[in-house]
């Protein structure tokens, strides 16, 4: 019997072994490339140069990119989580009749390619008294549409796996108020759930390209439409540009989810 748990231990470990080597392989290929003076030959770079990620931080346009996309897609995030946060604790705890139109509502931006939505929302909102095509409040509100389906089931399977309606209704039979027993009681237990629901939806929105540029492409530069110029110049800078986007996303996902276990002891304490 330990022999055969031994085995399947092992078995487990070689397959999460092959897995990450599968998922690694072809960013460690880009981070080394982006580093490489010149590679054509040989199994590793012939020369080693920092070249391209000094002309990439020399070139105002990426910093302005950077921050573009940082500032539209954190505003767009907030948004949702003030939005999505009580409606949803009020469809699972006082209406959970409507959670099956609430479900189907929230599953649209899977059935619609952002092609069709892209053009949708052109020719919606380019003419008439709401004329906001090309600037940065038509690509907000499609943020917000994009990012429904993981604000929603990540709330949802939260409120689902504390059981909210047990918490709460014990709550309120302590004494406290609804008020004081969503901020006291629920939103603690709840709030690991919310920051990976709004740390995954930051990630999709900072790598979301086809509906970005078509949007605000010709208006707006983000880092995506940043990267996508910049990548028939030289291979070397787009891999230059990808691993610094790639740690960016990682360094930030690292200091909100400090900030969110300081907050969530903050709530509890």
């Amino acid at each position: 019997m330990e022999a055969k748990v031994k085995k399947a231990g092992w078995a487990h470990r070689s397959l999460m072994l092959v897995l990450m080597i599968y998922l690694l392989l072809p960013l460690l290929a880009t981070c080394i490339y982006a580093f490489a003076k010149e590679w054509q030959t040989t199994v590793l770079p012939e020369q080693w140069t920092m070249e391209w990620f000094n002309e990439m931080f020399q070139d105002i346009r990426f910093l302005d990119a950077l921050w573009t996309s940082l500032y539209l897609c954190a505003i767009s995030v907030v948004l949702s989580l003030a939005i999505m946060l009580p409606a949803v604790f009020i469809i699972t705890v006082y209406l959970p009749k409507w959670e099956t139109f609430m479900k189907g509502i929230v599953v649209l931006p899977y059935a619609v390619p952002g092609v069709v939505a892209a053009v949708g929302l052109i020719r919606a909102y380019s003419s008439g008294p709401i004329d906001i095509a090309g600037t940065a409040y038509i690509l907000i509100g499609a943020y917000f549409v994009v990012i429904l389906p993981y604000m929603y089931q990540g709330i949802r399977n939260s409120l689902l796996t504390v059981s909210a309606v047990e918490l709460l209704h014990s709550a309120e039979l302590l004494g406290a108020s609804r008020m004081k027993a969503f901020v006291s009681v629920v939103l603690p237990n709840i709030w690991p759930g919310v920051m990976i629901s709004t740390l995954l939806s930051f990630s999709v929105l900072f790598g979301e390209f086809v509906l970005t540029n078509m949007l605000v492409g010709g208006h707006i530069q983000t880092i995506q439409v940043y990267l996508y110029q910049r990548v028939g110049e030289s291979g070397h800078l787009a891999s230059a540009i990808a691993i610094t986007y790639f740690v960016f996303i990682l360094v930030l996902s690292m200091i909100l989810m400090k900030l969110g276990q300081k907050v969530n002891r903050g709530i509890q304490g």
